[in-house]
């Protein structure tokens, strides 16, 4: 799946204008998770545009793949997770509210297997009656998993990477599925009684016109999905950003991708992501979908509450390669390689599971408050201004409020959000709050 270039929520710090007294204010106490995030690092072929950590082709599928291997390497990690939050929050800790299966391609599991790692969450960490446990799913027929078994085995929502709608776009971002395989994905899904389907969409693609981009949001609206996700096609650098060493948490670009993106790069453009943003945000908004964080529409109820918790900085804890979780305090991150990863869960001879490699941090005061700030105003109900406006946000805040990137709206003047203009510049809003 894509993540969002413009924009985006990495911009930097930012100065929050807090008072000397809620800079002295005791730090708060690390917290249980709410969430779990759970990576399943599989695909069938690795498309360019990727930065998640994949392991496709034969450790995929065939006779060497790796799967089984790694499911009962993941159960053992949910083991000694669930461990470690029953020594520091006890056992009565409040149920998991949402579980959300990653990747890669999580439907490649067999059904089984999806349902074995749902049992053991249940078991170690508890599951909410009425949690959201999503999986993601590419269309096509050999990749999309029987729905009807995960529904049975717990599945609550279904996100597919549609991307396009469009058979050459598709072609050009190395995708396997047709258009339509995302329609029969879509009604797979129904049939199966999935509560709430959810559709990736990808803009500023090289080659995708206006009318093009139009043309997939209607094919996509026409399909009546309850949630949208449209995200400007990003191609970062982790090499480059230090990201893939033996502790990293990416996979280091192979030299087709990076070829790829070199090319595609010189053809990407600002302004057209600007104004495909602009299109989505109006087809989407007129089609009664909710424009509740930059890159994100919902019909009512169908918000993501996973991603939520990410956007409110709530505790959740990750298992599997590459993944990231979050207690309120550290920041923590499996290393992205599979291979040490099944040697730490799953060693040979009589050694016990440990740990995987990886990093963790300590989020600073400082950077927490940056946070906080720039998530909030990636949603739609903004951020409370409180005392901000009398210390070093002031100015900052008065020139996007004057430049119309900014926006008072919950009739106190308590509130404020970014406008449709401050979205599509909402890099320089964060940069001047720096």
């Amino acid at each position: 799946m894509a993540r969002a270039r413009l924009p985006r929520a990495d911009a930097g710090p930012l100065s929050t204008g807090l008072t000397p007294a809620e800079r002295v204010r005791p730090a708060p106490a690390p917290a249980a998770p709410v969430a779990l995030y759970v990576h399943i690092p599989f695909c069938v072929s690795l498309c360019p545009y990727c930065d998640f950590v994949v392991y496709a082709g034969s450790v995929a599928r065939g006779p060497a793949a790796r799967v089984g291997a790694f499911v009962g390497a993941l159960l053992a990690e949910l083991d000694l997770r669930a461990d470690a939050a029953d020594a520091a929050f006890g056992t009565g800790r409040e149920p998991l509210r949402t579980v959300y299966l990653g990747g890669g391609t999580p439907t490649l599991l067999p059904a089984g297997s999806v349902s074995a790692i749902l049992d053991r969450v249940r078991l170690r960490f508890g599951v909410a009656r009425d949690a959201e446990v999503t999986i993601e799913a590419n269309p096509g027929p050999d990749e999309r998993g029987d729905m009807r078994a995960l529904v049975a085995a717990g599945v609550t929502r279904l996100s597919l990477g549609a991307q396009a709608m469009d058979p050459g776009l598709l072609r050009r971002l190395g995708r396997r599925h047709r258009p339509a395989d995302v329609a029969d994905a879509v009604g797979e899904a129904r049939a199966a009684g999935t509560a709430s389907v959810s559709l990736d969409l990808l803009y500023d693609v090289p080659g995708q016109t206006g009318a093009s981009w139009a043309a997939t949001l209607d094919a996509a609206l026409a399909l009546g999905p309850d949630h949208v996700s449209a995200y400007a096609l990003t191609l970062d650098d982790p090499d480059e950003e230090g990201l893939t060493g033996p502790l990293g948490d990416h996979l280091p670009t192979t030299a087709g991708a990076r070829r790829w993106r070199v090319a595609v790069t010189r053809e990407q453009s600002d302004d057209r992501a600007a104004g495909q943003y602009r299109l989505a945000a109006e087809r989407l908004g007129a089609a009664g979908y909710r424009g509740y964080e930059i890159s994100n529409w919902g019909r009512p109820g169908h918000e993501s509450r996973h991603n939520l918790v990410y956007w409110q900085r709530q505790p959740y804890e990750a298992v599997g390669p590459g993944a990231h979780a979050f207690d309120g305090i550290t920041r923590r991150w499996n290393a992205a390689q599979l291979h040490a990863y099944l040697a730490a869960l799953a060693p040979a001879g009589d050694a016990g599971p440990s740990l995987p490699p990886g990093g963790s941090g300590v989020v600073s005061a400082s950077d927490a408050a940056a946070e906080a700030v720039i998530l909030a105003l990636r949603l739609d109900t903004g951020l409370a201004i409180g005392e901000a406006e009398a210390g070093p946000l002031a100015p900052h805040l008065a020139w996007a409020l004057e430049s119309g990137l900014l926006e008072r709206f919950d009739g106190t003047g308590e509130r404020v959000r970014l406008t449709l203009r401050g979205r599509l510049l909402s890099n320089e809003v964060f940069v001047r709050l720096v």
